[in-house]
């Protein structure tokens, strides 16, 4: 079993948007799926919720108080981690993952609460030794923007893979109310915007 990490210590960043995507391309591949919801306001959970029987399944664990076993046969598992995690949550959390992916938005702010958790993260020997991947993914992204410009220099100087950047887009809002994501949808639209998560499947493909 795979297990994927989506983390950042700064809320809002869009960690229940990717965790949900990596689990839906997931299942739309056919590989037995679940998604492991860690943060008490339980979005993930939520979503699943609003997903229509005809979706590919997905199998959805409530961890926001213990976490279980992921069923048996599961070939990923998708952890969707809340903000301002302890010291001992990313620990814990981290011993469990195969990678961690961290999605950032363009922002001061943002980057500066991501640089904190990298820190954190480096301070785990799992991290600092390279036995554990950290995909970084620029979230929210809006093309020839100070901010992007921003974000990409800030993305280039971290020293950690940047693995992908996700276009700014209504689609994610409206696919999330459906319980759906861009691998469940048709059309030009949900393709083109399905190219920007190309590399980081690929990446967890390869870890």
């Amino acid at each position: 079993m795979l297990t994927i990490l989506v983390a950042n210590i700064k809320g809002g960043c869009g960690k229940t948007t990717v965790a949900t995507h990596l689990a839906a391309a997931s299942a739309a591949a056919g590989l037995p799926t679940a998604l492991a919801d860690v943060d008490r306001q339980r979005s993930s959970l939520g979503w699943l919720e609003r997903r229509p029987a005809k979706a590919p399944a997905l199998v959805g664990l409530d961890w926001a108080k213990d976490v279980a076993d992921a069923p048996r046969g599961t070939k990923r598992l998708v952890i969707d981690a809340p903000a301002a995690l302890k010291t001992r949550q990313i620990e814990d959390l981290v011993k469990m993952a195969d990678v961690i992916v961290l999605p950032v938005l363009p922002g001061a702010f943002d980057e500066q609460a991501t640089q904190r958790f990298l820190g954190k993260l480096e301070e785990l020997k799992s991290i600092a030794k390279n036995r554990k991947s950290v995909a970084v993914v620029g979230n929210r992204m809006r093309a020839r923007t100070k901010a992007a410009d921003r974000l990409d220099q800030f993305l280039g100087g971290i020293g950690h893979k940047v693995v992908t950047r996700l276009r700014d887009s209504q689609i994610y809002a409206d696919s999330a109310a459906s319980g759906l994501s861009l691998f469940d949808m048709p059309g030009k639209r949900a393709a083109e915007h399905r190219g920007d998560w190309g590399p980081l499947l690929a990446y967890i493909d390869a870890v």
